[in-house]
């Protein structure tokens, strides 16, 4: 298998990407990055384009709503637009795969909930097929709350989906439901296209489970790659066709930039990217 490329969700620098767009993707490309994967890009295509392009970086992939009126988040919600406007806006960026970055928790508690999912997901693969766009998913903890007939509400959603759907594991959110990334990575084989490398001492209980108290992204403790509880150097070799690992922190320990060129030394310099 031919090693992934490194990127970094956007989602990462939050505030510091929309107070200085171009600075920060410069400040990425400076640390070696050639990568990144956009987050909120639905409303201003042409100046994230025209931003990458300026500090020599592209977006194969992109977070937006697929499945949901709005994305909520731990710091707030986004209005969801239709799903051709969002490939649209992908299209512009010149991304290949447009993925959805969460689902509320009560639409994975029954099987109905998960079938509804597989069924949106489906019909956005068809849609976005039109705009030459692949589609996929990326978890967080809810996905593995509920069990039917002995297996997770994540698993019943890949075995519903269509094969095109890809998959974007995220191995912090993973360990924090309970599963083990490793054999989790290894259990969904060549439709699993990207990971969020995120590490961090997961929280004692699944945060998102019904009646768990509120909780938002600096309550989480994530540390920089290799320093946490996530067996990251595993799960990225027990995948078969990985794209992109991709940096990611809901909660950057430190300073953000330095804490990003420390997971991406810890990619590059453990041979786990090309």
């Amino acid at each position: 298998m031919a090693l992934p490329v490194a990127s970094v969700q956007l989602y990462t620098l939050a505030d510091l990407f929309a107070a200085d767009m171009q600075g920060s993707l410069e400040r990425l490309a400076a640390i070696g990055l050639k990568n990144v994967e956009a987050f909120d890009f639905v409303r201003r295509p042409r100046e994230i384009r025209a931003a990458l392009d300026a500090a020599g970086l592209a977006s194969p992939t992109g977070h937006a709503p697929l499945l949901s009126d709005t994305l909520w988040t731990p710091d707030g919600s986004i209005p969801t637009p239709k799903p051709e406007v969002v490939f649209e806006a992908a299209a512009t960026i010149g991304m290949t795969t447009v993925i959805d970055p969460f689902v509320p928790v009560e639409r994975w508690l029954t099987e109905d909930g998960v079938q509804d999912l597989a069924d949106r997901m489906n019909a956005a693969a068809e849609v976005a097929a039109g705009f030459g766009l692949t589609v996929g998913y990326h978890n967080h903890a809810q996905e593995f709350i509920a069990s039917f007939d002995g297996r997770t509400a994540y698993e019943r959603f890949v075995e519903l989906t269509d094969d095109r759907v890809a998959l974007e594991l995220d191995l912090f959110w993973a360990l924090t439901g309970g599963q083990d990334p490793v054999a989790l990575t290894a259990s969904l084989g060549d439709r699993l296209v990207a990971q969020h490398v995120k590490d961090g001492v997961a929280p004692d209980s699944n945060p998102f489970a019904p009646g768990a108290p509120a909780f938002g992204s600096d309550s989480l403790d994530q540390r920089r790659a290799g320093e946490g509880d996530v067996p990251l150097a595993d799960a990225l070799r027990a995948a078969t066709a990985l794209q992109y690992a991709v940096i990611e922190y809901d909660h950057a320990p430190g300073d953000v930039f330095e804490d990003v060129a420390a997971s991406y030394a810890f990619l590059t310099e453990g041979g786990f990217v090309r």
